[in-house]
């Protein structure tokens, strides 16, 4: 059981646990910053005007084809 929960998913992306942590951490750091650019672009519109457009792209990038 503590396997299937902590392990089993980081080796299907041939990670360990805490590489997987470190890049989780990462990647929801990633989306946070997206998410407050977005926001910040909904009431200015001039500011951050590619900058979530470009991060969900770079996130994609890293994640496509991980672990196949």
């Amino acid at each position: 059981m503590i396997a299937r929960i902590f392990l089993d998913h980081p080796a299907s992306v041939e990670e360990t646990y805490f590489e997987h942590l470190r890049f989780a951490g990462w990647f929801a750091g990633k989306l946070f910053f997206a998410g407050f650019a977005a926001l910040v672009h909904a009431i200015l519109p001039c500011c951050f005007e590619k900058t979530a457009s470009t991060i969900i792209a770079e996130l994609y990038e890293r994640t496509h084809n991980r672990g196949s």
